[in-house]
């Protein structure tokens, strides 16, 4: 069967699915949102101005504030109301002007690198012998004082490389999302999110030992082979300003100066990397817009990603791609000309890549809020916010919390969704199951009781609101894309794309128009230590 034949397949049965239950889906809006996204869909537009116009989008830069506009053009122009930007405290904006590494003995040699985020850009050009000092625990300086002055400092453990033992690009098989369907058991254990939460802080604490010793540049090695480079790092606080400039190198060049570093010759290299710091507005901006519901009474359900990216490409599978969706799936249903039971609000994330900043700064000021953290151990982190945040009781929460009865997220790259993980909820099997039903033709079936970490619906769920990843196909995001220099517009699918948002719009109108809220697990609590009589290791 061709795709349009299959799709016209799916409109007729949608149009002619009898309801079931009243919850069941509307297949008359259904048949609509399809012929709109997959006929009259412009996600593709949406997703190739996010990242060829205007590129990647480290939160507070110069280009995620151009996304911050340009985005409110976008939703004001479909027709959404309540569009503003909701602000919270960040830090510094950065950006990446020009970076230039090259080997000048034993031979002039070109390097492929990026400058790390947040870390400053050299005094114009420095030329320095290279020493190879691997460090990854505050125990490793002792070996290297007093050996590092007027030195380029490689960091990383060379390693060795590897040929890739699975396939670049995937689907998934029926049998891999099966494997999903399992409920794990949490497992808590204060040490262990202790030691977490420290190792997290190390890079503050190289740099300043770095500084101490006199180092002029430091370099570590890319965690992926195939010249790929990613350049994460952190400093936006304005209380944290790095001293010593760091750049990242793909594993190939860096493993070549550390052989050379093994022989007699001298290994020179010449770095100039310049990046501009943005802190006029130190301030980030979520992006809100609203499809009014018909009953103000009834609560709103939301639907997220982040826009947010890393610099080293364009930000487009991770995550310009989910937002593109979120985006498209606010453009078909303000198209139906129909008003939803409950609001639809759409939320696009800032500081998702630090430690979902974006959606926590929305949760603390709508719907829960914890006691701040001990500023001692906050300093031992990088990351404090994401580490200590949801370990701190007790969970108080706003008025507004009730009133969010769903949010759907999307942030897994542009792979087609296969079905969805209930997150632990075993209430909403049956009805997500039932969601589905009119995209099993388009592969999206599975309905899987894993929990998904690391994007922003993790505290929603750990503040008790019922919060959703979609399963999708890997594609290459893991492999090659997720955060690296060819995170770009070719690496999309745009079938995958417009099936994405077809589906994201049907589950937001579903959600939004069930005659009871979707079921919701019981506001978290203080949770015991899963082996009381465990011992766990300060350092590895």
């Amino acid at each position: 069967m061709t795709m349009r034949l299959m799709f016209c397949a799916v409109l007729a049965l949608a149009a002619t699915m009898p309801a079931l239950a009243s919850d069941a889906p509307d297949a008359a809006i259904t048949a609509r949102i399809i012929d709109t996204g997959i006929h009259h869909g412009e996600v593709m537009e949406t997703v190739q101005y996010l990242t060829d116009r205007i590129g990647g989008r480290m939160t507070n830069s110069p280009q995620m504030r151009a996304a911050e506009s340009w985005t409110q053009g976008r939703f004001k122009a479909w027709g959404l109301t309540n569009v503003h930007l909701e602000a919270f405290d960040f830090g510094r904006g950065w950006s990446i002007d020009k970076a230039t590494v090259r080997m000048t003995a034993p031979r002039v040699l070109p390097l492929r690198v990026i400058p790390v985020a947040w870390t400053p850009g050299t005094p114009g050009t420095v030329t320095a012998p290279i020493i190879v000092a691997p460090m990854r625990r505050d125990r490793d300086f002792d070996e290297w004082r007093g050996k590092l002055r007027g030195r380029i400092v490689l960091v990383s453990q060379p390693g060795m490389s590897g040929e890739p033992k699975e396939p670049a690009f995937q689907r998934l098989s029926s049998e891999e999302i099966a494997k999903l369907d399992s409920f794990d058991l949490p497992k808590e254990n204060a040490e262990a999110a202790e030691k977490d939460y420290r190792s997290s802080g190390f890079a503050k604490r190289l740099d300043a030992f770095l500084k101490a010793e006199g180092a002029l540049v430091w370099v570590s090695r890319s965690y992926r082979d195939g010249g790929l480079v990613s350049g994460e790092g952190y400093g936006y606080h304005m209380n944290d300003k790095r001293a010593v400039p760091g750049v990242q190198m793909a594993a190939e060049d860096y493993r070549r100066l550390a052989r050379l570093a093994k022989g007699d010759a001298p290994v020179t290299i010449e770095v100039d990397t310049q990046v501009s710091f943005h802190e006029a507005d130190t301030r980030a901006n979520n992006v809100i817009a609203d499809i009014a519901g018909s009953n103000p009474k009834a609560g709103y359900v939301m639907a997220g990603a982040h826009l947010d990216s890393w610099v080293a490409a364009d930000g487009a599978a991770d995550n310009g791609a989910g937002s593109a969706v979120v985006m498209e799936a606010a453009r078909i249903i303000a198209s139906l000309g129909v008003k939803p039971k409950r609001t639809i609000r759409f939320a696009l994330w800032a500081g998702e890549e630090q430690a979902l900043l974006g959606s926590q700064a929305y949760i603390e000021k709508h719907l829960a809020t914890r006691p701040p953290a001990d500023p001692a151990k906050a300093a031992l982190s990088d990351s404090a916010e994401y580490y200590l945040w949801s370990r701190q009781w007790p969970l108080t929460l706003r008025p507004g919390h009730a009133d969010l009865k769903a949010y759907f997220n999307l942030d897994n790259g542009s792979g087609k969704i296969r079905g969805i993980y209930t997150e632990g909820n075993t209430g909403v099997e049956g009805i997500f199951s039932s969601w589905l039903s009119p995209f099993n033709a388009m592969g999206a079936s599975a309905v899987v009781a894993s929990k998904t970490q690391g994007t922003d619906h993790v505290f929603m769920q750990a503040v008790g609101i019922p919060a959703y990843q979609f399963i999708q196909d890997p594609l290459d995001y893991d492999s090659r894309v997720h955060h690296s220099d060819i995170d770009t517009y070719d690496h999309l699918r745009a079938d995958d794309l417009r099936q994405a948002a077809v589906i994201m719009a049907s589950f937001l109108w579903n959600a939004a128009n069930t005659d009871t809220p979707l079921p919701r697990g019981p506001v978290p609590t203080k949770p015991r230590e899963t082996d009381p009589f465990a011992y766990t290791p300060k350092d590895d």
